[in-house]
């Protein structure tokens, strides 16, 4: 009886740098169950290339000529939502971008070596190929069209209690996951600690956004707690060895 071969994750890199682009096809071919069916120097080409090959995993750079690709990531998702990977520079302005980018549907990102690209990139390999073959099990939709939602009201809060701690942990995929947990939660819960994998250029731009959802969702604990933010303490997020 003939055994059945499993078909390979199709990818296409999206990167203005010729060099991000060897780099990612070769880690991508490497695998048994991928291939790089194309790459892309900017969105433009890009969307020809999507149409016609039809991809189930987009890697995607931010910052490209004639259209970013947070531009890009948020016209994807409203026509032909594929899941993306991000990979972004790890600066404080690209780890906000980075974010915004999974707020648009992204599933991860990787973060770009600041140094020795190539040899950079290539320890990264393994984290690289397991972020692709988390996203190729996504299941997308198009957004719905935002709607306008009347505040739940919110009661009084009562005594916050002091012996109790919520923690939350997440690894790859969970910034979202973690985000959509925080902000249902009760405003009277207690203390909150939070665990996520990301490097390190990642997490003072993370916990801003934390405070951020909470200070909407909680508008009345946030006032009262202003003094006591988010702190970034992770550990950053090694590559393998």
């Amino acid at each position: 009886m003939a055994r059945k071969v499993m078909a390979k994750i199709r990818v296409v890199v999206v990167d203005d740098s010729a060099l991000m682009r060897s780099l990612l096809s070769a880690i991508i071919g490497r695998q048994a169950d991928m291939e790089c069916v194309g790459a892309a120097a900017d969105p433009l080409i890009a969307r020809e290339m999507i149409r016609a090959l039809n991809p189930d995993v987009i890697t995607l750079d931010v910052e490209m000529p004639r259209m970013d690709g947070i531009d890009f990531l948020g016209k994807l998702m409203r026509l032909r939502p594929t899941p993306v990977v991000m990979v972004s520079t790890p600066t404080e302005r690209g780890a906000d971008v980075t974010l915004r980018a999974l707020e648009l549907g992204s599933i991860d990102f990787v973060a770009k070596p600041k140094v020795g690209v190539a040899d950079g990139l290539r320890l990264l390999a393994d984290d690289i190929t397991d972020k692709v073959r988390i996203a190729s099990q996504a299941q997308l939709r198009r957004p719905a069209p935002a709607a306008e939602k009347a505040a739940p009201p919110i009661g009084a809060i009562g005594r916050l209690s002091t012996e109790k701690i919520v923690c939350i942990g997440a690894s790859t995929g969970g910034t979202e996951a973690t985000k959509e947990v925080l902000v249902n939660l009760p405003p009277d819960c207690p203390a909150i600690v939070i665990t996520q994998h990301m490097p390190a250029g990642f997490t003072k731009s993370y916990a801003t956004r934390l405070d951020g959802c909470a200070a909407s969702a909680w508008p009345r604990r946030a006032t009262a707690n202003a003094s006591c933010p988010a702190m970034p303490t992770s550990r950053p997020a090694a590559p393998r060895t």
